[in-house]
């Protein structure tokens, strides 16, 4: 939660210095290539590769401890490397990602990349110690890791504005990312740390194997980022400032509930599917596997599909109240909020993504996945040129939804084939009726949001969230969700120990 919202505050602070102006779209173009190469080299890895595999060894300590030592060493080597590299190719990233901005602002992204490119260094060794710490289900330090990021970029914008302007920023994302390392070694006082390089120890194979096929699909994944950002400059200077802000909006319920409950599954997962492995015939059993995976996703339904309601009701007080003071403009509030409603079309959708892959990736799975990955692309690509001409940045929107609607069904449906399914007369129940009573509490915020018209902004947001809260609550006991209750328990003994 303290990373969602200071997630939010980074945002609200950005655009109250800055706005949604050109200068704010370039620089979104040299966080997405940060952000990118750290996806390609890390962030997949960390759940496809490090923790099932790490998960193995917690048994064996000494081994752990040398295995992720080598990961460690490597990774930081393969990092130097290409920060090296990107910053020789700063201009021709830049071009590749925003051809469409006039030559000074192209020029200010291209300062903004070289500035910035030695964050992916920290962010890389940041996801090598959160895959750790994960298998070793030590989950606080990881889970305080993007508050740590998004608190430097807040505190380094106020203090350093005045004299570095929107470079600022920059500084900001250098300050968090090491900060995201710092805070995480607290969680790793155990850690025997070897200086050592030995890629022929059988753990570091399989790493490898299981993040092949997880290259090859976030390289199709890195071309349509790149065709979007591309396609984005062409439809104005501000389009993917308002893209970022309800882009950010529609993380804060994806991360806070799809993410955490993901990677809360996953060590377990993976125990659960090690266990099987042992077994005679490898069969994978209908019991533990499969109720961990229902259970999960769940509890995403039961979370994400009331915030995907509510943002969509409240979505111009909200981006109002967040967003719409200094340099950002009514105008902006209209667009970011048009953008928003888009979006959260494809949300459910990408909420119950992230545990479906998961489970793959603790069965060791990660080909399937990524294969799936390339049709979703190919969703997004079709959409994308046919509407982007007659709806500009809304055409983009919502090509996003449809592709992630594409790869979520696509591994539903794999999950059933190849993973014997989930307990599907209980879940389908169960989502039935989280989806009603999402419904209704759209109707009552809708109907709480009208009687509050011309009322102060924050009074349009605070009332009718907290009456289509509570109304959706009464209407779950009243329709016998039963994993409310065991959500309740679950929460109330956490904070009894």
């Amino acid at each position: 939660m303290a990373s969602r919202v200071l997630g939010l505050v980074r945002e609200t602070v950005i655009a109250y210095l800055f706005g949604a102006t050109g200068y704010v779209s370039v620089f979104r173009v040299a966080a997405t290539i940060i952000q990118t190469l750290y996806d390609f080299l890390i962030g997949g890895m960390v759940s496809a590769a490090l923790v099932p595999v790490f998960s193995d060894l917690v048994a064996r300590r000494a081994e752990l401890w040398r295995v992720a030592s080598v990961v460690l060493n490597a990774l930081a080597l393969l990092l130097a490397c290409a920060v090296l590299a990107l910053e020789l190719c700063a201009p021709q990233l830049v071009w590749l990602l925003g051809s469409g901005y006039a030559p000074e602002l192209q020029a200010a992204a291209v300062d903004m990349l070289r500035l910035v490119l030695p964050a992916v260094f920290f962010l890389g060794l940041s996801g090598v110690i959160t895959g750790l710490l994960y298998a070793l289900k030590r989950f606080t330090y990881p889970a305080f890791t993007t508050a740590a990021y998004n608190a430097g970029i807040i505190l380094v914008a106020f203090a350093l504005t005045p004299v570095f302007g929107i470079t600022s920023l920059i500084v900001g994302v250098l300050v968090g990312s090491a900060s995201q390392v710092t805070l995480q070694l607290f969680g790793l006082r155990d850690w025997q740390y070897r200086f050592a390089f030995d890629f022929s120890h059988p753990a570091i194979r399989q790493i490898l194997k299981l993040y092949a096929p997880v290259v090859a699909g976030l390289s199709i994944s890195v071309v349509s980022v790149v065709i979007d950002r591309n396609l984005a400059s062409h439809t104005g200077a501000q389009s993917l400032a308002w893209m970022q802000n309800a882009t950010t909006l529609t993380q804060f319920p994806l991360g806070l509930v799809a993410t955490a409950i993901s990677f809360a599954i996953l060590p377990e997962l993976s125990r659960q599917e090690s266990g099987v492995s042992q077994q005679p015939n490898n069969q994978l059993p209908i019991t533990n596997f499969r109720s961990t995976l229902s259970f999960g996703i769940t509890l995403v339904l039961l979370l994400i599909l009331p915030a995907t309601v509510g943002l969509f009701v409240l979505a111009r007080p909200i981006v109002a109240l967040l967003f719409e003071r200094g340099a950002f403009t009514a105008m902006d509030t209209t667009m970011t909020a048009r953008a928003l409603e888009f979006y959260l079309l494809g949300l459910p959708f990408a909420a119950i993504d992230q545990p479906l892959v998961f489970a793959f990736y603790a069965r060791k799975n990660t080909l399937l996945p990524n294969l799936v990955q390339f049709g979703a692309v190919a969703i997004y690509l079709g959409v994308a040129f046919a509407l982007v001409q007659p709806l500009g940045m809304i055409g983009l929107v919502i090509a996003n939804a449809a592709m992630l609607a594409g790869h979520a069904l696509a591994m539903l449906w794999f999950t059933r084939t190849r993973l014997g399914g989930l307990d599907g007369r209980a879940l389908g129940n169960t989502a039935i009726k989280i989806a009603l009573a999402a419904g209704a509490m759209g109707v009552i915020a809708q109907a709480t949001l009208n009687a509050l018209s011309g009322g102060a902004l924050w009074w349009q947001v605070l009332a009718p969230t907290c009456v289509a809260g509570v109304a959706y609550v009464a209407l779950l006991r009243v329709l016998r969700v039963r994993e409310v209750e065991r959500g309740w328990q679950i929460v109330v003994a956490r904070v009894r120990r």
